[in-house]
């Protein structure tokens, strides 16, 4: 018997996204969707609840914040540590189709954690900005030379048993997410393992790297994350 897989999406105002995301997620492998509605001023949530997903609201803005709701909820409603988490992003830059991806090497190869790295052919070329990819490459070798292991994106599709979740304390409510994610796997010593995926341009205005100005903010904030989690652990 498969284990139980949710899929968890945070959201600030992708009406013009969220339905197309819903609908590529392929339901035979996924037992249910949540969205985390982070405030949005626009039909987000109503968009949600007509495709018959659940919706949770959290109102203190941010990333992490947001994926917390979602977690928070996913316990109360499943105790079983071995059901899978997925988060995915709620502007369409993600393939949800893919998920199957990320659940093989959970299922079949026991990996902890399962990151889908945006370096492959399946990114579209204008996708991600170059401010976006040196920002990412900037973290990525900051960390990598600190925890003393290469790491080769920092992408928000990934996946993980709950039980998994529940062991890292996750805190983080902002950018850091994943940074902080990635930090304490390694030094937990969980197998994390990065599968290519696809990826393309997002569907409206983006919450992070829109600009120069915010993206530099983006990858300050989570290089101090990044350092902030190391040094605790």
């Amino acid at each position: 018997m498969r284990p139980k897989v949710v899929v968890i999406i945070p959201a600030l105002n992708e009406e013009a996204s969220i339905g197309k995301v819903i609908e590529d997620i392929p339901r035979r492998s996924v037992d249910q969707v949540v969205v985390v509605d982070n405030g949005s001023t626009d039909r987000t949530a109503h968009i949600a609840r007509k495709l018959g997903v659940t919706v949770v609201r959290e109102t203190e803005k941010g990333y992490g914040s947001a994926c917390l709701a979602g977690i928070r909820y996913i316990t109360r409603k499943y105790w079983d540590g071995s059901t899978i988490v997925v988060f995915l992003d709620g502007d369409h830059s993600d393939h949800p189709e893919e998920i199957g991806r990320l659940l093989g090497p959970l299922t079949k190869y026991s990996y902890d954690i399962v990151v889908g790295t945006r370096t492959g052919e399946g990114v579209e070329r204008d996708a991600m900005g170059a401010h976006v990819r040196l920002g990412n490459l900037l973290i990525c070798k900051m960390l990598s030379i600190v925890l003393r292991k290469r790491l080769t994106d920092l992408g928000p599709f990934r996946a993980m048993r709950l039980k998994t979740l529940k062991a890292l304390d996750m805190q983080e409510r902002t950018y850091g997410w994943t940074v902080e994610m990635t930090v304490k796997a390694v030094h937990k010593g969980l197998r994390v393992k990065d599968v290519p995926v696809s990826y393309r341009k997002r569907i409206g205005r983006a919450k992070i790297s829109g600009g120069l100005r915010s993206g530099a903010r983006a990858v300050i904030t989570m290089m101090r994350a990044g350092m902030r989690y190391h040094l605790r652990a």
